[in-house]
């Protein structure tokens, strides 16, 4: 993407919502863990499949990120691809944005 497509108030508002994001989604995880620890099965293999799964989710925009302006709109894009947030949470921000980021998420749904 070469022109910008969001607004100053959107690069704002995406700083001050992100650690809420990140923090919700990582609990979610945490529960997930607790299912995947509460399973009928080997400790070994539980232990594996937890420890993989961590690695896997330790890569996640929802996770962790380098907050750089420049990669607002492939962050919207990664964070809605993971689940770590929906286009509910994008209600606040900027028509361009909104529009941008759906475009593209549309698009990575059917390749």
């Amino acid at each position: 993407m070469q022109e910008q497509r969001f607004t100053k108030k959107d690069w704002t508002l995406f700083r001050n919502k992100i650690a809420d994001w990140q923090e919700a989604y990582m609990d979610r995880l945490g529960k997930e863990y607790i299912e995947l620890l509460s399973e009928d099965a080997n400790p070994s293999e539980k232990f594996w499949k937890l420890d993989k799964r961590i690695k896997e989710d330790k890569k996640k925009t929802g996770v962790q990120l380098e907050m750089r302006r420049s990669d607002l709109i492939y962050h919207m894009i990664s964070l809605i691809n993971e689940g770590a947030i929906h286009f509910e949470d994008l209600e606040e921000f900027s028509n361009e944005l909104k529009e941008t980021v759906s475009f593209f998420v549309e698009r990575s749904f059917r390749v």
